[in-house]
C-alpha cells in the first residue's frame, strides 16, 4: 500500500524549478503517493502551524514556532549570500522612522518580516499582505515602505521604486552567515523511512531540474507572478545553490544564528526567552 504524502510548496520559481521533476513524475516517487498543493508562502506558514501537511515549504521563521514537530530536510532550502529581501520605498531618500508610516511585509511569519523586526524595530506601522501586492501599493503611494521578496528583487528599478536597504546584506555583515530564508520541513509523525524516501525524491527532482533547466520552464511559468523567462531563470540562479542541494554544516550554523536572533526579537516583545531558543533539526537520513 502506498504511503500518501500531503506536500505543499510555494509558487515561487525556485520551488517550482526544484520540484518540476516530482510534479511531472519525471523522477521515481519511490512508492509514495504525493498530493501536492502550491500556495503563497504565508499561506504555507499558516497551515504549517495548523499541522495541515506532511511535508511543506515554509519560512524558517515560521518553522521555528513548530520546531518540536518538524525536521528540516537537507535538500530544497533557499539559503545563501545575496538572496535577502529588499526594503523598498515609494519615495526616494526616505527611511522607516515614523509611527505614522506604513511598511508592507509579505506575511507575519515570513523570514522577511522577522528581518524587518530585527533591523527596524517598532519604526513604522506594519501591514501584512500577499507579496505580489507590495510593489503595486508602493507604486500607488498607498504605503510608504515594503519588504520585497521573490521576482520583485529583479524588477523594482523598472517600477520606479527606491531601495532603502538590502536586509540580506545587513544580515551577512552582522552574522557572517548566509541568510536562511526557508526550507522543506517534514512532520516528525512520519516514519523515519518515509521521511528518508521523501528526501531522496526531492533531491532527485532538484538534480533532474539542474540537468534539464529549460524543461522546467513551463512548470515555472504556470505559477509565477513574473512571466519573463529571463527573470525566472535569474531567480533560479540566485536562490538555487549548493545549500539547496544540501544545507550541511554552513546551513546548520545559519539556522542556529537565526534561532538565536529570532528569540531575542520575541523576548523584546514579551515572548519566548532568548536563553533557550527553539532549534531546528536537520534530518540525517
Amino acid at each position: 500500500m502506498k504511503h500518501s504524502i500531503r506536500l505543499a510548496i510555494s509558487t515561487c520559481p525556485n520551488d517550482t524549478f526544484a520540484f518540476h521533476g516530482l510534479l511531472t513524475r519525471a523522477v521515481d516517487w519511490r512508492g509514495l503517493d504525493f498530493q501536492v498543493d502550491l500556495l503563497d508562502i504565508e499561506a504555507l506558514n499558516t497551515r504549517l502551524r495548523h499541522g495541515d501537511f506532511d511535508v511543506c515549504k515554509a519560512s524558517f521563521a515560521a518553522a521555528l514556532a513548530v520546531a518540536g514537530d518538524v525536521v528540516v530536510l537537507p535538500t530544497g532550502s533557499a539559503l545563501g549570500f545575496g538572496v535577502g529581501p529588499l526594503l523598498l520605498a515609494s519615495e526616494p531618500h526616505t527611511a522607516p522612522r515614523d509611527a505614522g508610516q506604513v511598511t508592507l511585509c509579505p506575511g507575519e511569519h515570513t523570514t522577511a518580516a522577522l528581518l524587518f523586526a530585527m533591523f527596524h524595530p517598532r519604526s513604522t506601522r506594519v501591514e501584512h499582505v500577499v507579496f505580489s501586492e507590495i510593489m503595486p501599493r508602493l507604486r500607488t503611494r498607498t504605503a510608504d515602505f515594503g519588504v520585497c521578496i521573490h521576482e520583485g528583487r529583479f524588477t523594482w528599478r523598472a517600477q520606479g521604486l527606491d531601495l532603502v536597504e538590502d536586509l540580506g546584506t545587513r544580515w551577512e555583515a552582522e552574522t557572517a552567515c548566509p541568510l536562511p530564508l526557508g526550507g522543506i520541513v517534514a512532520a516528525r509523525r512520519l516514519p523515519f523511512d518515509v521521511i528518508a524516501a521523501v528526501q531522496e525524491v526531492i533531491h532527485e527532482s532538484l538534480e533532474f531540474a539542474l540537468r534539464n533547466r529549460d524543461a522546467a520552464l513551463p512548470t515555472m511559468r504556470r505559477h509565477a507572478q513574473e512571466f519573463d523567462d529571463r527573470v525566472l531563470m535569474q531567480h533560479v540562479e540566485l536562490y538555487v545553490n549548493e545549500w539547496t542541494r544540501d544545507l550541511g554544516a554552513t546551513g546548520r550554523r545559519a539556522l542556529d544564528e537565526l534561532s538565536r536572533r529570532a528569540a531575542t526579537v520575541c523576548d523584546s516583545g514579551g515572548g519566548a526567552s532568548a536563553a533557550d531558543p527553539p532549534r531546528l533539526e536537520i534530518f540525517a537520513g
